[in-house]
């Protein structure tokens, strides 16, 4: 009688995000060490500016007045609530501070200016240099009390200075950067949608399709882009939304050769074709079959799409035809360090903010075409 021999079944390959391929890309990904660490050091800064009004801002995060627990970061209190008259509350008046630390408490935000809070305290005319380039008396010199005045803390002191209408420029950064990410996501997104879309059809159907939309492509590519942005920008209200769609009459061009390309070469593969027997229709073969091996290259190029969208972004907000005027913009911060060259701080700010988020975002995108490189995921 022969032995019966079990064996163990073998598991199937796993599926979705967390398949072999995807595995190794991201190994790929990890081994470029300084893709790697730009991409946590660029999530935790955009991370902890999602939270810029817990970090700067002119109202406290957390107050007790009279028994009453309140919220002002969230929640907007009439100042009658604290024997005022004013429809809004000034916190940082010393009326307001003193009745409600008489009455309770008040936790403040590591900065007490947001973005477009005035600094009424100043030791001279603005802008004024960072607080640690100033003498003790110099930096407190705009307190009634100087450098004894209780007010005249590290929260209230500006770190990098302020602007030519005295306003925090650190405080004014944070927000600014979180505009920048958030405009630049976003557009390089609706790029992404429309321009995989367009370059999808374009090489899967071909034809008279293909060369019609193509014409199209080619002139409205040829246009000066820079100077149309600046026409209707100059016509439209300022405004995020507004912006966000004159930029993306232009920047989904730039996905459509990579997608078209990828299209045409995989149409005619056996696998659509047995998917076109089977009567499978073209919507989905383009979504399932195709779609997955164009993304593979539109990847890659995501993280030079957004710092190209927040380039120009802050070359508009630098030219006057960006953000609404007195917004937190990067570009109106460049803007200023050209028109107050006494006051180098600003210019050098806005240098060094661009410069790292610009440089970390690039390292980010060669990591990424690194991951996704044939040659190193399928060895």
């Amino acid at each position: 009688m022969s032995a019966v021999t079990e064996t163990t079944p073998i598991a199937p390959p796993r599926k979705g995000l967390l398949n072999p391929t995807n595995l190794r890309r991201w190994e790929n990904f990890k081994a470029n060490r300084r893709g790697y660490w730009s991409l946590w050091i660029f999530l935790v800064i955009f991370v902890l500016s999602l939270f810029a009004e817990f970090i700067a801002n002119d109202r406290p995060i957390l107050a007790s007045y009279k028994g009453e627990i309140l919220v002002p970061v969230l929640v907007d209190y009439p100042e009658e609530k604290f024997g005022g008259f004013l429809a809004e509350t000034d916190y940082r008046s010393d009326f307001i501070t003193e009745e409600i630390e008489a009455n309770g408490w008040m936790v403040w935000p590591p900065i007490r200016y947001s973005y477009n809070t005035t600094n009424s305290n100043i030791p001279h005319s603005a802008p004024t240099k960072p607080f640690w380039l100033m003498a003790g008396e110099e930096r407190c010199a705009g307190y009634p009390g100087g450098a004894a005045d209780p007010n005249c803390t590290l929260a209230n002191l500006n770190w990098l200075g302020t602007d030519d209408q005295a306003r925090d420029v650190l405080a004014r950064v944070i927000y600014g950067f979180r505009i920048s990410v958030l405009f630049g996501l976003v557009l390089t997104i609706a790029s992404a949608i429309v321009g995989v879309t367009a370059g999808a059809v374009q090489g899967y159907f071909g034809g008279w399709t293909d060369l019609l939309m193509q014409r199209f492509i080619e002139i409205w590519s040829s246009m000066p882009v820079l100077y149309i942005l600046l026409i209707i920008a100059a016509i439209l209200p300022p405004g995020f939304w507004i912006l966000l769609g004159i930029m993306l009459l232009f920047s989904w061009v730039g996905f459509v050769g990579v997608v078209r390309a990828e299209f045409l070469r995989a149409r005619n593969f056996e696998y659509v074709r047995a998917a076109r027997a089977l009567g499978v229709g073209n919507a989905t073969i383009m979504y399932r079959h195709l779609l997955p091996n164009a993304m593979v290259a539109t990847l890659t190029f995501l993280p030079f799409i957004l710092s190209g969208s927040i380039t120009t972004l802050t070359s508009l907000d630098f030219l006057g035809f960006g953000m609404p005027p007195g917004s937190p913009s990067l570009g109106e911060l460049v803007a200023q360090g050209k028109n107050n060259l006494q006051a180098p701080w600003l210019g050098l700010t806005a240098f060094v903010v661009m410069s790292v988020m610009l440089s970390l975002l690039i390292f980010v995108g060669e990591a990424t075409r690194d991951a996704f490189d044939p040659r190193k995921t399928f060895r």
